[in-house]
């Protein structure tokens, strides 16, 4: 007996009445006839009926003290209850049909349901849900819109309650956005009504459970051999960097691969909003702030927490993101020496990035001058390492400049690498990082490191030195 049948002849039947017909010679239609004229109920509806039936049934069955932190125990305990129930109802399902069922039993009951396989794919970098019946993904930095669905707003509450209650995060009228993160260190943004007029929205952006080498990013056409040269001698002779770039473009990434380069052995405090750089090193101690509790108590700030890593004793501290006043305590680590910083800001060019930074120290509420605050900058800041998300949906690292000082009011900078676009060839951009020819004043502190890289990598003529 097929599914389709089978729900059919459980459920009640409903009395159908012929409509009276207008012309009384007519011949009124027997129910037979009104009968097979009504479309036959489409399977995912049957499909959809046993799912709905199945599930609320494990739900309501299964041990409130079932620890499920031990899934394999759990899954076991939940196909006993999933092949009982089926006995039960004597549904026949086929092989195929049976394991799809209890998969996503599974992920509804332990997992984060609808979501589970777009978390597995690798090949999927974001993912999008806009109320219960629209999700979208990003593939290979292409937008598309995928078939699977919540059954509604209640639905994807619960799974936004299974993704921050861990966390000891909230989401409620009082409190309805929040960031958070996945296990596996994926960055969630959630937002639900009243704001949100489309239903409870969920941004999640996915890092790679295996993380991108240096390798992977030269064959992707990010960055190039010479580039990575410099970063590394950037890092290890503890310049201070800024990436900057737009949402999305994978400054976290960069992050994470400058910071891959730091020595071992050294001290390093990560701060962030919510924890996603993944650092090799052994000595790392990874701080993260907290918002405020349901009585608006409680909240540690970015900024609190850069205060108090200046008393950790940090030979790094690495930021994931300065977006207000931070900013002003970050550069003053930078300035007393705590060398070796970095972090990452949201601007569309190098000179926006220091407008930025401009911008955010003033809302620190501290009453500076601008000049005082440009040279606090001009002090801290070595290098800024640009990256943009491409029209193609590659990322790439299109300048590197360096910040000279000041000349009067007026922060001085030089481009160092500089993206060189060579058209576009089949959706793809093509190009090349390249250097400029200008060697950067910073080289006497990285020499003094005893660091020395080949001019070469700056495009300079090795003839001149000859």
């Amino acid at each position: 007996m097929s599914l389709l049948k089978r729900i059919e002849k459980t459920s009640p039947a409903q009395p159908t009445t012929p409509p009276t017909p207008s012309n009384p010679t007519l011949t009124p239609p027997s129910p037979e006839d009104i009968r097979r004229r009504q479309p036959p109920a489409p399977p995912h509806d049957a499909y959809a009926d046993l799912k709905s039936r199945v599930q609320q049934k494990i739900v309501a069955d299964l041990d409130p003290k079932l620890d499920l932190s031990k899934q394999d125990q759990v899954r076991r305990t939940i196909e006993e209850m999933f092949n009982a129930f089926l006995a039960q109802e004597e549904v026949v399902l086929a092989r195929a049909e049976r394991i799809r069922l209890f998969d996503e039993i599974v992920s509804e009951v332990l997992g984060l349901g609808p979501l589970e396989k777009l978390l597995e794919d690798p090949s999927i970098d974001e993912i999008m849900v806009n109320g219960p019946k629209q999700i979208y993904i990003e593939r290979h930095g292409k937008i598309e819109r995928v078939s699977m669905t919540f059954d509604s707003n209640s639905h994807v509450m619960r799974i936004i309650d299974r993704i921050v209650s861990p966390l000891g995060r909230r989401v409620d009228e009082g409190q309805p956005f929040v960031d958070a993160r996945l296990m596996d260190g994926s960055r969630v943004n959630i937002i639900i009504p009243p704001l949100a007029l489309i239903g409870p929205t969920v941004t999640i952006r996915k890092f790679a459970k295996k993380p991108f080498t240096v390798d992977e990013l030269i064959k992707r056409g990010s960055f190039t051999n010479e580039y990575v040269e410099f970063a590394k001698a950037c890092v290890q002779a503890k310049l201070n960097i800024i990436i900057s770039g737009g949402t999305g473009s994978g400054k976290t990434t960069q992050l994470n691969i400058l910071s891959g380069f730091i020595p071992d052995g050294e001290r390093i405090l990560t701060i962030e909003n919510a924890a996603e750089l993944q650092l090799r090193q052994e000595h790392v101690i990874g701080l993260e702030s907290r918002p405020p509790n349901i009585e608006g108590r409680g909240e540690v700030s970015m900024r609190d927490l850069v205060v108090n890593a200046l008393r950790m004793r940090p030979d790094r501290i690495i930021v994931g993101e300065c977006r207000s006043g931070e900013a002003l305590d970050m550069l003053q680590a930078m300035n007393t020496g705590h060398e070796g910083s970095m972090t990452t800001v949201h601007a569309n060019s190098p000179r926006d990035a220091l407008h930025r930074l401009e911008t955010m120290v003033l809302m620190a509420g501290v009453e500076l001058p601008l000049r005082a605050i440009r040279e606090q900058i001009a002090g801290a800041v070595d290098v800024i390492i640009q990256i943009s998300r491409m029209r193609d949906g590659t990322r790439k690292i299109v300048e590197v400049t360096e910040v000279q000082g000041m000349e009067g009011d007026v922060l001085v900078t030089q481009e160092i690498f500089k993206f060189e676009n060579a058209g576009v060839k089949d959706g793809k951009i093509l190009g090349k990082l390249k250097p400029t020819g200008i060697r950067p004043k910073f080289m006497e502190k990285v020499e003094t490191a005893n660091i020395f890289l080949p001019p070469q990598i700056f495009g300079v003529d090795t003839r001149l030195f000859q």
